[in-house]
């Protein structure tokens, strides 16, 4: 099944951090058996609101294949990421 997940990082984490966690999150989805189709950064933008007190973040949308387990999966450890503002993981056609 293909997916897609657009997450946002604190905009106040430098480039090595943030393109290692950019790489942690492709790494997950291969170790679970998916496959990273692409990988989008967008780039620091500003928020619609504030989220924590902070108004913007850097946009970063992956596109992949993988099964419910590892999406599962790839959602809990988002959630639990501190430098990860928002995610939202949603079918892709």
């Amino acid at each position: 099944m293909k997916y897609e997940m657009l997450y946002l990082i604190d905009a106040s984490v430098a480039d090595e951090p943030r393109d290692a966690l950019i790489g942690k999150f492709e790494s997950i989805v291969k170790e679970l058996g998916g496959t990273v189709l692409s990988t989008d950064k967008w780039g620091v933008k500003k928020l619609a609101y504030p989220i924590d007190y902070k108004t913007e973040a850097f946009y970063v949308l992956m596109t992949f294949d993988a099964d419910g387990a590892a999406v599962k999966e790839l959602d809990r450890i988002a959630g639990i990421t501190d430098e990860v503002m928002r995610r939202m993981i949603s079918k892709a056609n």
